[in-house]
């Protein structure tokens, strides 16, 4: 193949393989049941634990994660041979209900995966106030 040899022969495999895209894994997740709550386990590879961050908002469950890589590579001159820069954010949600908060959920990061457990809770049953009109006669 006639390429220039600045990009050698991964050049493509370099594209494709990029740690960043989705067909790499990037944020797949499984979710399972426990007798106590929920197991997520999130796929972040290349993300450093600083670079993630969880909230729970309005019955939501938001996982984020955003990072900056730069890969120069510079010939023995000192001189550029190839200079690339990536910047990105990706993040899922979660609906795990009002009782859930953020002190209730636990996590933990290891080796670029994200391990959060969430406790079932049962949500309390809105007591339905009835206004009625007041008939007069």
């Amino acid at each position: 193949m006639l390429m220039p040899s600045i990009f050698g022969e991964s050049f493509m495999n370099d594209f494709f393989d990029f740690p960043y895209s989705n067909a790499n894994g990037m944020m797949q997740t499984d979710v399972s049941e426990t007798d106590k709550g929920y197991k997520v386990t999130m796929n972040l590879p290349g993300y450093k634990k600083e670079d993630v961050r969880g909230e729970v908002k309005d019955g939501y469950l938001t996982i984020t994660a955003s990072t900056t890589k730069n890969n120069d590579e510079k010939n023995k001159d000192g001189k550029y041979i190839r200079k690339e820069r990536f910047s990105g954010t990706c993040s899922r949600s979660f609906y795990v209900g009002d009782a859930i908060t953020q002190e209730d959920v636990k996590a933990k990061f290891e080796n670029g995966v994200l391990t959060l457990m969430v406790p079932k809770k049962d949500e309390t049953p809105k007591v339905e106030n009835n206004k009625y009109i007041a008939i007069e006669g």
